[in-house]
């Protein structure tokens, strides 16, 4: 059975005009350290305004983001602890 140790809380904000959507990413982690990002969409002209799925293209954006630094991050750790180059993890 497993049981949950620790979790991850994970913030995203958002600002808007007619055209741009910009997210920003946040994760607090157990060491104390944070991690943020941030993602942007821009509607096209002659798409309707839908500020809904502008967010959820600049969130999944701001999230990759934060995904990526997250993997940079482990990797630095996983080599400054063994002394060596890891091997890449794939996403």
């Amino acid at each position: 059975m497993m049981h949950t140790t620790v979790g991850w809380h994970v913030e995203l904000e958002f600002q808007e005009d007619e055209q741009h959507t910009r997210a920003a990413a946040l994760v607090r982690l157990p060491d104390g350290s944070e991690v943020r990002a941030h993602g942007h969409a821009t509607r096209h002209r002659t798409d309707s305004n839908q500020p809904r799925v502008g967010e959820e293209i600049a969130g999944a954006r701001a999230l990759n983001e934060l995904a990526m630094q997250l993997l940079t991050k482990a990797h630095e750790e996983i080599d400054s602890a063994s002394g060596r180059t890891s091997h890449p993890i794939n996403v």
